[in-house]
């Protein structure tokens, strides 16, 4: 066996973006360029298919360095996804028995989890069982996220794509707003549980001299109808098209979210609540109290999947920690997270280094409070410096009929 070249898998967990392909990209493209594998599977629908052992070989899909670009600026998961919660070792050995015979079927001796904060947990986990039971399969995870709320890195891939989306979407509808010259309130719901970036990212418009949007909340902040009601009705007085972005997670002082009757209480694997509604909720609010104009927009997946404004930045990034975990790998790490290391805002500088998975796995980064203005609903001038850099560059979509194309496993 010494002599023959071991198997790699990769596979992505949780919600999709635009940059976890261009991660898959940089797994496969090192790991073809390293010489030191037989065949790069990708697993189908996340680690519930690698316990089903349905496997693709990725170099039957991806052919030449054509295939390899379509795909890095494809959004969502090629290879699917999964919310599935591994559970304890001490409490139920039969996933991990079934990972084990798969991984030893398919002969693969590195595996490279793409996820978010649940998916590190599964990297934690099995990296755990798999050193107590001395079983020499390394286990690397490889950070994405809309959210931003991983910890350990300076902000996770995806992100910069999904709030340059979100900045684009907001500004075309600041141009909406202000066609009529009427008095008129807009909310706009941006996805965001425990913690408010990427309704934070919405500020950097100030850094093309917009005003919009006139209030932002975080769930990081407080928040309750008497206190809105408030804010509302003082930049009434200075704008007539009042924009509102607001995180849907965002809670009253109680704890619960404020939009709780417009949601449907059901959790999903790992125990977290379907959101949505914020923007219904305060849409019917704004419209009892100032009997003005109103609507809410819920930017809903398109902000996960919005491919054509991209950030290039997000990109190129996301292919290089892809790769980098492929190395993390042949060195010997396992059980880490690849994480963003910041070196400087002008230039914009990082590096890229690793974390223990524990740092990640069901953990949460929050919006810090000291970009939080004293009203918290506003976010301060600092927070721009840290967002402008990840939104940078733009891609070309290759076209066919006028519509993009997209890479999909054969």
């Amino acid at each position: 066996m010494s002599d023959v070249k071991m198997n790699i898998a990769v596979a992505q967990s949780g919600g999709p973006t635009c940059a976890i392909n261009a991660s898959l990209a940089g797994v496969y493209k090192c790991a073809v360029d390293s010489g030191k594998f037989n065949k790069i599977y990708g697993a189908l629908n996340g680690i519930t298919g690698v316990m089903e052992c349905r496997y693709v070989d990725l170099s039957d899909s991806i052919k030449n360095d054509d295939d390899l670009e379509l795909l890095i600026h494809t959004p969502s998961t090629a290879l699917g996804s999964c919310r599935y919660k591994l559970p304890d070792a001490h409490e139920n050995r039969s996933d991990y028995e079934k990972i084990i015979e798969s991984f030893r079927k398919f002969n693969i001796g590195m595996f490279f989890y793409i996820g978010g904060n649940d998916s590190m947990d599964t990297v934690m986990k099995l990296s755990h069982y798999f050193t107590e039971h001395n079983i020499d399969i390394k286990v690397i995870g490889i950070p994405k996220t809309i959210d931003n709320d991983l910890c350990g890195t300076d902000h996770s891939p995806g992100f910069g794509s999904a709030a340059k989306y979100v900045l684009s979407t907001i500004q075309e509808i600041v141009r909406d707003s202000r066609v009529y010259g009427v008095d008129s309130v807009t909310v706009i719901e941006v996805m965001g549980r425990h913690a408010g970036w990427l309704t934070a990212s919405s500020c950097c418009l100030r850094a093309n001299g917009e005003s919009a949007p006139h209030l932002i909340y975080l769930p990081e902040g407080r928040f309750s109808r008497e206190k809105f009601i408030e804010d509302v009705k003082k930049v009434r007085k200075e704008h007539k098209a009042v924009i509102v972005a607001v995180s849907e997670g965002v809670c009253t002082d109680d704890g619960n979210f404020a939009a709780e009757a417009y949601q449907s209480g059901k959790l999903d694997a790992f125990g977290h609540k379907y959101l949505s509604g914020i923007g219904k909720y305060l849409e019917n609010l704004v419209s009892e109290v100032f009997k003005c104009k109103v609507r809410s927009i819920e930017l809903n997946v398109m902000q996960r999947c919005s491919a054509h404004l991209a950030s290039a930045t997000d990109l190129e990034e996301s292919e290089k920690i892809g790769a980098a975990a492929v190395d993390a790998a042949i060195s010997g790490k396992t059980g880490c997270v690849m994480t963003y290391v910041r070196e400087s805002n002008e230039p914009y500088t990082i590096s890229i280094g690793s974390e223990d998975a524990s740092s990640a796995a069901n953990h949460e980064k929050h919006f810090p409070k000291e970009w939080l203005n004293s009203d918290e609903n506003d976010i301060l001038p600092e927070a721009i410096e840290y967002f402008l850099p990840l939104i940078q560059g733009e891609v070309h979509t290759k076209m066919k009929n006028g519509m993009p194309v997209h890479f999909a496993i054969k």
